[in-house]
């Protein structure tokens, strides 16, 4: 059974930072793309960023890059998402996802993902 667990979320003022981990099990993850995902209450969810099955490329959104970076631990089965210099437009239930196929680099799009997490709250006061 494929399970993904995010956490490190939680209440932080603009201009600090948090790092989201995502620990994933049931599955050979190092054979597929992983990405991140959030939704903010009324909103559909976006894509925020996405690493390659290997590591070796990343991608993100505009409203994140240069702030957030995405990194995996193949060896713990792991995703993370550091997130700096917070916005409070940053506010949003932040879930992890891997990818359907095998071997597979560059995968920003919900529905190319097979399984999700049950998302953790990041919330960002003034």
């Amino acid at each position: 059974q494929v399970q993904l667990v995010e956490s490190g979320g939680g209440l932080v003022q603009a201009g600090d930072s948090l790092r989201l981990s995502c620990a994933a099990s049931g599955r050979t993850f190092s054979s597929y793309a992983m990405g991140w995902f959030r939704q903010a209450p009324g909103k559909e969810r976006e894509f925020v960023a996405a690493i390659s099955w290997s590591g070796g490329s990343t991608y993100y959104s505009d409203s994140v890059k240069g702030r957030f970076t995405i990194s995996r631990d193949s060896a713990k089965n792991t995703l993370y998402l550091q997130m700096n210099s917070l916005k409070p437009e940053d506010t949003a239930v932040y879930y992890c996802a891997t990818d359907s196929k095998p071997w597979r680099t560059r995968v920003e799009t919900p529905r190319e993902y097979a399984y999700w997490g049950q998302g953790t709250q990041v919330t960002v006061s003034l």
